[in-house]
C-alpha cells in the first residue's frame, strides 16, 4: 500500500486537507461568535464555564467508545456524516437566531452536538492520514496541521470580531455551512483506504464494541513505550494548561497590564505556534522522532520558566517565554502524533487517538481544580514554575527511559512480526 501511495498521495491528501482547513476556519468563527454572544448577553462566568464543560463532555465521556467505532466503520463516511451533522446543528442555530427564539440552553446543546460530531471526525481524519501519507512525510504533514491550527487561532477570532461589527449573528454562522460543504466535497471523490478488519467481529454487538474498547486499552497496556508516550502527553496538559488559563490574571495582577498586554501575549503565542509548525513541516524533526518530542518538551519547560521568573518590570521576558512556548507546542504535539500514526496499527489508531484525547481533555478541568487553590497559595507564577520544572523533569526521565526512547524500534519490530505471522 505504501508504494502505491508514493505516486499520487499529495493530490488525494491535500484535496481533503484544504477542505478540512476551511471547515476548521468556519468552526473557529462559530465558536468565537457563540462565546461572545454568551458573554454579551449574560456577563456570567458560570455560563462561560458551563459552555466549556459541555464542549469537553463528548471527548471525556464518549471518546473511548467512539474510537472503537471509528476503527470498525468506514472512516470516510464518518467524516462526511460528522461534517454534515455539525452543519445541521449550525443551521438550526441560524434559524433560532433569525426568528429571535434563541435560548442559552440551545447554545449549550449546540456546543455539545458540534463537539460530539468533532469527536467522531478528529480520530477518523488522524487515522486516515496514516493510510494516505507515506511514513517518511508524516512528521512534515503533522507540522502543517499544527501550523494551520496556529494560523486559524490567530486569524479566526479577529475575523469573527470584525464580522460581528458588520452583520448579524445568523449571517456569520452561515459561513460554517459553506465551509462544511467545502470539506465534504473532496471526500465524495477521494478514496480513503480502510485498515484490515477482523472478520469475526460482530459490528452490531454491544458486547463486541466493549471488547474493541478493551482491546484498545490492552494494546496500550502491553506496549509500555506507547503507554508512557500517552501519559506524557496527558501530563503536559495537566502541567501547562492551568497556567495559560490563569494568564489574564498574570497580566493584570503581576504585570499590571490591560487588554492590550493580554492581546500581545495571545498574539506572540500564536506566532510561536505558526513558526514551530512551519519548522516541523519543512524540517520533519530528527530521524528518531521521539528525540524531537523530548527535546521540545525540555525546551517548552525552559520557556515556561522564563514566564515564571519574569519580574513585574520584565513583561518582555514573559512575552519571549510565551513565544518560545508557542514555538515548541506544535513540535511536541506534531511529533507525538507522527509517532503514533507511523507505529500504531491502522486498525487500532481510532482507539489509541481517542484514548489520548479523552485523557488529555479530562486533565483540563481536573488540573484547574488543583491549580486554582495552589496558585492562591504560591501565586500564579508559582504554577508556571511547577509547569516548567515538571516539563524539564519529564523530558530528562524520557531520555533515560529505554522503553520510551526505543518506541519506534519497538513499533518496527511489531510491524515486522505482524507481517511474518
Amino acid at each position: 500500500m505504501q508504494v502505491q501511495l508514493n505516486k499520487n498521495w499529495k493530490t488525494k491528501f491535500f484535496s481533503i486537507w484544504i477542505g478540512q482547513a476551511f471547515s476548521l476556519l468556519g468552526s473557529q468563527i462559530v465558536q468565537f461568535t457563540l462565546i461572545w454572544y454568551l458573554t454579551k448577553e449574560t456577563g456570567s462566568a458560570t455560563v462561560l464555564a458551563t459552555s466549556t464543560l459541555v464542549s469537553l463532555l463528548p471527548n471525556v465521556l464518549l471518546a473511548p467508545f467512539i474510537g472503537a467505532l471509528v476503527d470498525r466503520w468506514d472512516r470516510k463516511r464518518i467524516m462526511i456524516i460528522a461534517d454534515l451533522l455539525i452543519a445541521l446543528v449550525t443551521l438550526i442555530l441560524i434559524l433560532l437566531f433569525r426568528v429571535g427564539k434563541i435560548q442559552i440552553w440551545h447554545i449549550y446543546l449546540a456546543m455539545f452536538l458540534r463537539e460530539f460530531g468533532s469527536t467522531f471526525h478528529w480520530p477518523s481524519m488522524r487515522s486516515s492520514t496514516s493510510l494516505l501519507v507515506p511514513k517518511e512525510n508524516m512528521a512534515r504533514v503533522e507540522g502543517m496541521n499544527q501550523t494551520i491550527r496556529g494560523l486559524l487561532n490567530v486569524v479566526g477570532p479577529p475575523l469573527a470580531a470584525i464580522l460581528l461589527d458588520l452583520t448579524d449573528i445568523h449571517n456569520i454562522l452561515a459561513i460554517d455551512i459553506i465551509t462544511a460543504f467545502l470539506a465534504v466535497t473532496p471526500l465524495l471523490f477521494v478514496a480513503i483506504p480502510q485498515p484490515a478488519q477482523d472478520q469475526t467481529d460482530n459490528a452490531k454487538s454491544a458486547s463486541s464494541l466493549l471488547q474493541d474498547m478493551k482491546l484498545g486499552f490492552r494494546y496500550l497496556k502491553n506496549w509500555k513505550g506507547m503507554l508512557l508516550l500517552t501519559f506524557t502527553a496527558t501530563l503536559i496538559n495537566f502541567l501547562v494548561n492551568p497556567g495559560f488559563t490563569l494568564t489574564p490574571l498574570l497580566v493584570t495582577q503581576h504585570f499590571q497590564g490591560g487588554a492590550f498586554q493580554l492581546s500581545l501575549v495571545e498574539s506572540v503565542f500564536g506566532i510561536g505556534v505558526i513558526s514551530g509548525g512551519v519548522l516541523l513541516s519543512t524540517w520533519g524533526g530528527f530521524k528518531k522522532r521521539i528525540l524531537t518530542t523530548i527535546t521540545a518538551i525540555i525546551g517548552m519547560g525552559g520557556a515556561i520558566l522564563l514566564i515564571a521568573f519574569a519580574s513585574p518590570s520584565q513583561f518582555n521576558l514573559a512575552l519571549a517565554g510565551m513565544l518560545l512556548t508557542g514555538f515548541t507546542n506544535p513540535i511536541v504535539n506534531g511529533s507525538i502524533t507522527a509517532i503514533m500514526q507511523t507505529n500504531v496499527k491502522p486498525e487500532m489508531q481510532g482507539r489509541v487517538f481517542t484514548t489520548l484525547n479523552s485523557l488529555a481533555n479530562a486533565m483540563s478541568p481536573f488540573s484547574m481544580l488543583i491549580a486554582a487553590p495552589v496558585a492562591e497559595i504560591i501565586g500564579i507564577q508559582g504554577w508556571f514554575l511547577v509547569g516548567g520544572l515538571g516539563c524539564i523533569i519529564m523530558g530528562i526521565f524520557g531520555l533515560l527511559n529505554p522503553d520510551l526512547m526505543n518506541i519506534e524500534e519497538e513499533g518496527q519490530r511489531r510491524q515486522q512480526a505482524e507481517k511474518a505471522s
